[in-house]
């Protein structure tokens, strides 16, 4: 084992020397006093390691859904009714009535025939980009370069021919399309809100390239859902495109504030994929007090549209903030607020002197997430944080980047 050891070590070792080694922040989010959590520093690194409150500003859970009453009371009621899990994979015991009405649920948001309920976003994706490849003959993919890891892993999995444009480049994508055969199967991949940016697509322009050319679009929308669009429908939804796209993917751990994937397209293809993706078939189904607490979630954003206007008057109120200050950060129309750095080793500075100094989480975002050159503190914030919270965020950022003599906004 000495050998093996060795070579585990030298690895772990490589991370940590390019400050790329990932310290995961020991938090306990306070339910009833969202954004804040109680932090536990750790033990070797702390004079004082007893807990402190702190604010969180990198939470996915967009809206606070997560903490809202009824999702969960929601799910409370469905672990008592049904206890702690479904029992098995869809087809042995673990289909219960909670995920078919989800399922419906999910494609009436998306204006689809049929919705399909997965683990997790992360595996809708690879199971159903893996499915399609594999069982369509001679099917070319056409990716967005910036698409997420899971829809990469999908691809690959598949064996089927890749072809990379690039990032949102509709020239590129034509060049593309048009090297290929008209009748060949293709599917054109990519992703509504791109995560780590915070750009939008060009989902019109993309979904009549894929008509001119008989492909197939496949729109990853889980920065898009709950957070976009009435009821949380998602970015194609909101700019009345959700009808032109034939395969929809997104995710609860989100604008929704829970847990699980899922995937929304014609009755015949979510059929297909139900029938012949193993990352379905072999995985068990979500537990009945996740699927509840998802219904619920939907349930609360389709009759409480304030709960978004609120998250978007802070996210512009924070951006206007940001403009006035000395802190660059890209502002590409999206809720996702990126803030470069450039260099792995400051940005980890960066976050840390935030944390320890101010009382303010905001996780690095360091290689392989994103290039090298491009780290940075990706920040999102939700309606429960305050507007005096948001003043303060930006003054004790502007005070730390001025600090450590980073780069001075234009």
């Amino acid at each position: 084992m000495n050998g093996y050891a060795t070579f585990f070590q030298k690895k772990i070792q490589e991370l940590r020397s390019e400050h790329r080694y990932r310290v995961f922040t020991d938090l306990e989010r306070f339910q009833k006093n969202p954004p804040f959590a109680s932090w536990h520093p750790p033990i070797q690194h702390e004079q004082d390691p007893k807990p402190r409150t702190v604010a969180v500003w990198c939470t996915n859970d967009y809206l606070g859904l997560s903490h809202h009453p009824e999702t969960i009371n929601a799910q409370i009621k469905a672990t008592e009714t049904y206890g702690t899990s479904s029992g098995g994979t869809r087809n042995i015991s673990g289909t219960t009535h909670l995920h078919n009405c989800l399922e419906k649920k999910v494609a009436e948001l998306h204006q689809k025939e049929r919705a399909l309920l997965f683990s997790s976003g992360y595996v809708a994706n690879e199971a159903t980009l893996t499915t399609l490849g594999e069982q369509l003959p001679n099917l070319v993919f056409l990716s967005d370069k910036n698409v997420h890891a899971s829809m990469i892993q999908g691809m690959r999995h598949s064996r089927a021919e890749r072809i990379i444009f690039k990032h949102s480049d509709l020239n590129d994508l034509e060049n593309k399309l048009k090297s290929i055969e008209y009748n060949r199967p293709k599917v054109i991949v990519f992703v509504s809100v791109y995560s780590m940016d915070g750009d939008i697509a060009p989902i019109k322009e993309i979904s009549a390239l894929a008509k001119k050319y008989n492909a197939l679009t496949y729109l990853d929308e889980v920065h898009g859902v709950g957070v976009y669009g009435q009821g949380g429908a998602g970015v194609s939804a909101e700019l009345g495109l959700a009808s032109d796209i034939d395969i929809i993917q997104g995710n609860f751990a989100k604008g929704f504030g829970g847990f699980g994937g899922y995937i929304a397209g014609s009755d015949s293809f979510v059929d297909f994929i139900r029938g012949y993706a193993s990352g379905f078939i072999f995985t068990t189904s979500l537990p009945p007090a996740i699927t509840a607490a998802g219904l619920a979630a939907m349930d609360v954003l389709a009759k409480d549209p304030s709960i978004q206007e609120s998250f978007h008057e802070r996210v512009a109120y924070l951006k206007d903030k940001l403009t006035k200050s000395i802190v660059p950060f890209y502002d590409t129309g999206s809720h996702i607020i990126p803030i470069i750095v450039g260099d792995a080793a400051r940005c980890n500075q960066l976050s840390y002197q935030l944390l320890t100094e101010h009382n303010i989480y905001v996780q690095p975002i360091n290689y392989p997430t994103v290039n090298r050159g491009s780290e940075r503190l990706r920040i999102t914030i939700t309606p429960h944080h305050s507007f005096e919270l948001i003043d303060h965020f930006v003054s004790a950022l502007s005070e730390i980047w001025q600090r450590l003599e980073l780069k001075i906004a234009a």
